[in-house]
């Protein structure tokens, strides 16, 4: 009550139920009972902990109402953003807050800076900046988000502050989704109070109707009630739980030393013979491969003085360099024309992808996608022999591939593409595309049937009528 008898605003994080507090019936598993859970069972990386979960409160309500020690406000670059955490706590706190923030010349994406909580019922509001979310640089993302909490549960330690009340970080305006984020945010909270828990007695997720589902769904999986919540939580959990203090880990980003790489710890025999041992294991990138200058074996490639194996090599990175951007690239706007799928196998089992020429809109889309898009679609089709059907039915102009990306797409595929590729059927040909397909290799022919079994190289043939398809053995 405040001094004039009315009731106060502000909401005393004391009297609110603790996460561990929400599940009675599960806090009472016997001693028996646990230890047949341990015996029995295999153990989450989240151990259930009693003392960890007292320090846990889900909330629902406006953060700038907790009477904390310190809150946590989401913001932008500028500390200027209007969402509805900022427009509130800006209105309780008062003008006051407005010419403290500008003494901070910002704040960027990953940190987090302290204020004055001035009318707040908190005495301190700790700033952060969420990451914009874009699905090509996830990985930066999470690790900016993780920043975000772990940044300001540090400067809460340093600050001995015994309360922090989070906001969820993760705004709807800067993209980031909703149930991502919020493993993020738990397993980071969780793993900080596993090493630093002494110096908090409460972390506060303060949370909207809308998140509040999201948050109680995967709470049980970072904070689990009892060992049986945990048992039950663990095949849910993410591939990626991070760390040890829940930080997003990155597998080519780890450092790999180790004492004589690429020798055999069992087996001594093999220690004198250096070079001839296999060094697979150690790494793929030139330096972990002992492999000379990139820089100067390029400029021998376009001196042409470069020899076989080192072009191969050169280009196998440079395949590697267009996979890996493929897998994580954003491509539903290229899947969506369905231009290339798998049709199933031909008549010696081998697989059939089709290509629908008049589906490629080649001015209206990233020809560079597209080829990211091929590369998705057939590294894993190419291990092993196929054919490709390709329907020219009625495109047009708009639907051409040029010569240009057609040499790109021949220049950049591994050479399992061109291995294993046993024919190519143009169904619908026009003379132009017949004269075109000619020029680019004489030796494909019309008609032309190739065996089962040893196949020869890869024919391609032209097909007026789509029901000629089933005499052929592609």
């Amino acid at each position: 009550m405040d001094p004039l008898g009315a009731p106060s605003q502000f909401v005393d994080v004391d009297t609110l139920p603790s996460w561990g507090n929400s599940c009675e019936e599960q806090l009472t598993t016997s001693d028996t009972a646990a230890e047949t859970y341990q015996e029995e069972t295999i153990r989450s990386p989240f151990l259930y902990n009693k003392d960890i979960n007292g320090k846990v409160v889900l909330w629902k309500g406006d953060v700038a109402l907790l009477n904390c020690t310190a809150i946590v406000n989401t913001s932008n670059e500028s500390l200027t953003d209007k969402n509805p955490v900022s427009e509130s706590i800006f209105m309780l706190a008062g003008p006051d807050l407005k010419e403290d923030l500008q003494k901070l010349r910002g704040c960027r994406t990953g940190e987090a800076k302290l204020t004055k909580g001035f009318n707040l019922a908190a005495r301190f509001i700790i700033h952060t900046v969420g990451p914009k979310y874009k699905s090509r640089y996830r990985t930066a993302a999470e690790s900016s988000l993780y920043s975000c909490y772990r940044n300001v549960l540090q400067l809460a330690k340093e600050q001995s502050m015994s309360s922090v009340g989070f906001c969820v970080i993760n705004s709807a305006k800067r993209g980031y989704p909703l149930e991502d984020a919020t493993h993020i945010a738990l397993r980071t909270v969780r793993r900080f109070l596993e090493i630093h828990g002494e110096t908090i007695e409460k972390v506060v997720f303060a949370v909207s109707e809308l998140e509040e589902a999201t948050y109680r769904k995967l709470l049980p999986l970072y904070f689990p009630r009892s060992l049986k919540e945990e048992s039950c939580s663990l095949p849910y959990l993410p591939a990626d739980i991070g760390n040890a203090e829940g930080e997003p880990v990155v597998p080519e980003r780890q450092i790999r030393i180790s004492e004589k790489p690429g020798a055999p710890e069992d087996n001594q025999e093999e220690e004198d013979e250096g070079l001839a041992v296999d060094l697979s294991f150690i790494g793929s990138h030139a330096f972990a491969r002992m492999e000379g200058d990139i820089d100067k074996q390029r400029r021998l490639i376009l001196q042409g003085q470069l020899s076989e194996a080192a072009l191969q090599k050169q280009h196998q990175r440079n395949y590697n360099r267009w996979l890996c951007q493929a897998r994580s690239e954003d491509l539903s706007d290229i899947a969506s024309l369905k231009a290339l799928y798998q049709t199933g196998v031909d008549n010696c089992g081998r697989t059939v992808m089709v290509v629908v020429g008049r589906n490629i809109p080649v001015t209206l889309i990233d020809m560079d996608k597209a080829l990211l898009y091929f590369i998705h679609v057939m590294d894993h089709i190419a291990v092993k022999e196929y054919v490709l059907v390709y329907f020219h039915t009625l495109t047009s102009e708009y639907n051409h591939l040029d010569s240009d990306f057609l040499k790109k797409l021949y220049d950049v595929v591994d050479v399992k593409y061109k291995r294993n590729l046993k024919a190519v059927y143009f169904v619908h040909p026009t003379f132009r595309s017949k004269i075109f397909s000619r020029a680019l290799h004489p030796t494909w022919t019309e008609g032309q049937n190739p065996p089962c079994g040893q196949p020869p190289p890869a024919v391609f043939c032209h097909l007026p009528r789509t029901d000629r398809l089933s005499s052929f053995c592609p």
